[in-house]
Parts: C-alpha cells; sequence; structure tokens
C-alpha cells in the first residue's frame, strides 16, 4: 500500500490543523505518526482514510485519491479512531451481525443467534453496548471497593494479632 500526503492543510475555523503537510509511504513501510496532543496526528489520519476532507493539498491511497475516489480508498484500508463512536451506539446483537457482514458470514442472522445462544447473551442482546460498558465498570468499580473494604479489614486483624503475638506481619494481598 502506498500514502502520497502533498502540501495538505485543514483549516477548523481560524485554527490550522495541519499546514502544508507532505510525505510519501511506499508499499511495504509502516509509518507511525509521532507528537503531542494538537499536532494534527488524528486529523491526518481522518483525511487518509476519507472521514473528513483536507481543506487544500492532495492525498492518495494505492493511487486513489481521497476525495474524487473514496470508496476505493476505504476498500484498502482499514481504520479505527481511539474513541469509536460507532459501536456504542449500537445494540449487542445489531453489532454483531455489522462485524458479521463485514466478514460476508453467510445466513448471518442465524450465526448470530447461534452465537447470542452459546456465550449466553440472550437477555443482553437488545441493550446497547455503551449500557454494558456501563454497567461492567460500574460492577468492577464496585468489586474493587469491596476488595479494599476487605484488605482494610485483614490489616486491622493483622494489626491487633501483632500485638497480641508482639510479631510484625507484612503482607502484600497475602489472603
Amino acid at each position: 500500500m502506498s500514502v502520497i500526503v502533498n502540501n495538505v492543510t485543514k483549516i477548523y475555523g481560524q485554527q490550522n490543523a495541519l499546514d502544508a503537510v507532505s510525505f510519501v509511504v511506499d508499499p511495504g513501510h509502516i509509518v507511525g505518526f509521532l507528537g503531542p496532543n494538537g499536532a494534527g496526528k488524528s486529523t491526518m489520519m481522518k483525511i487518509i482514510t476519507c472521514f473528513i476532507p483536507q481543506s487544500s493539498g492532495s492525498v492518495s491511497v494505492c493511487g486513489y485519491d481521497v476525495i474524487e475516489q473514496p470508496i476505493d480508498v476505504k476498500k484498502q484500508v482499514g481504520y479505527l479512531p481511539e474513541h469509536n463512536p460507532l459501536y456504542v451506539d449500537m445494540y449487542v446483537k445489531e453489532y454483531l451481525q455489522f462485524v458479521g457482514g463485514i466478514y460476508h458470514v453467510k445466513n448471518i442472522k442465524e450465526r448470530v443467534k447461534e452465537m447470542i445462544d452459546i456465550v449466553g447473551l440472550g437477555i443482553e442482546q437488545n441493550k446497547k453496548i455503551a449500557e454494558k460498558i456501563a454497567a461492567k465498570s460500574a460492577q468492577e468499580e464496585t468489586a474493587g471497593k469491596e476488595k479494599e473494604k476487605e484488605k482494610s479489614k485483614k490489616k486491622v486483624d493483622l494489626k491487633e494479632l501483632d500485638e497480641k503475638l508482639e510479631k510484625i506481619l507484612e503482607t502484600n494481598d497475602l489472603f
């Protein structure tokens, strides 16, 4: 895969996010964007992958122009942004069908139903993924607080034991 970025500028209002950036990535090479927050790394990736247009300049991927031939570019590139808003708004069942569609799974509705049954997602299949993430986070937070309470109680018990036996016992989550 080749990427050619020529004199690309991206302007948001009065702010230049990218200012006349040019580079070439030859086939077979691996490239990473390094820089502080606000340097334009995500903006450049979004332009290369046809999520947003550049204000000026040109970009081609495998010979396809990102403005004139975005479908052809998207067939060549896979890009998952750091915070993808799409998935959290999808329902569990809908997401599984979406991913199955990407992989051209035959009999997708039946396969999704089968997978939901196998992994026990029956009651969860019509919930949004965001709800599941929030519930899991809350559950993990509660479990973490309970573990800390238990550790604290064990420390008190150990102090009492220490006083009685006149020994010092140090532990890093011994129990």
